[in-house]
């Protein structure tokens, strides 16, 4: 599971409840409102129907898989690790001796990009294929976390129409004030539900998969690189180096360390 994504639905809702309850607001009202559950969710879901095509919509299970479960990508030390013993196996027998490499990647991309190089196509061609593939990645997902952006710009708004329905509703029988004064504070859990999925789920939810998406997208153009550079012909040194630039300071120093504990 993703972790931080549980963590902060828990947090979420605690901090929804334990709110109310410290400001002394009836925390029935949040279960007992199906009408405010119908405008904020339902109409959320009709208008991101009404502003995306069937054909992007039908990925949303899948996005919503993707921000719940941990992402399953390549360990970039062990990317690296791997280009460098390519580059090695390279220099001495020649790209050929990869052929019975191809098999044993388990990453499409990877796959696809390194059956290219062995084939002979030319450099600046693998490069304009694989990047094109990252671009349309890229785009791809940008259309999926647009979906939830678009739905935590439209719940709040829901959620004043959620509030005006309930006061018309509330309004309509003055005859009774205490009933009245019920009915109105009924009225704006809408626009409280509102706020809370556009910017306690929606929004936030729209901001991780931007993250995971350029997590994913840095990985493939680490791969684009590496095999570029054992088409090239470059030293495992060489190609160490290079790809360190993706690693975070502290993966470069322990990687450093680890190369350090094995020349020893």
């Amino acid at each position: 599971m993703q972790i931080s994504t549980i963590i902060g639905l828990v947090l979420g809702l605690v901090s929804l409840v334990v709110g109310m309850i410290l400001k002394g607001a009836p925390v029935v009202n949040l279960v007992n409102n199906p009408a405010a559950y119908m405008i904020i969710f339902v109409g959320t879901s009709a208008s991101i129907f009404m502003a995306f095509p069937m054909e992007e919509l039908k990925r949303v299970p899948k996005l919503f898989k993707i921000i719940f479960t941990q992402q399953k990508l390549l360990d970039r030390k062990e990317l690296i690790s791997t280009f460098t013993n390519w580059a090695s196996i390279t220099r001495r027998e020649g790209l050929l001796a990869l052929e019975s490499k191809v098999e044993e990647i388990d990453d499409p991309f990877m796959r696809t990009g390194m059956r290219m190089i062995i084939d002979g196509n030319d450099q600046e061609f693998v490069r304009d294929v694989l990047m094109e593939d990252i671009n349309a990645t890229e785009d791809r997902h940008r259309a999926g976390a647009l979906i939830f952006s678009q739905a935590g710009m439209y719940a709040p708004t829901l959620g004043v129409l959620g509030a005006v329905v309930g006061l018309i509703a509330a309004l309509a029988d003055l005859s009774n004030m205490e009933k009245l004064s019920h009915a109105i504070a009924a009225a704006f859990i809408a626009t409280l539900l509102g706020i809370f999925t556009g910017y306690v789920l929606w929004h936030p939810m729209s901001n991780k998969l931007k993250r995971l998406s350029k997590k994913e997208v840095e990985l493939k153009l680490m791969m684009v690189e590496g095999l570029l550079s054992i088409q090239s012909g470059i030293s495992t040194i060489a190609i160490s180096q290079k790809l360190a630039i993706f690693l975070t300071p502290t993966e470069r120093a322990s990687m450093g360390q680890k190369d350090g504990d094995s020349s020893e």
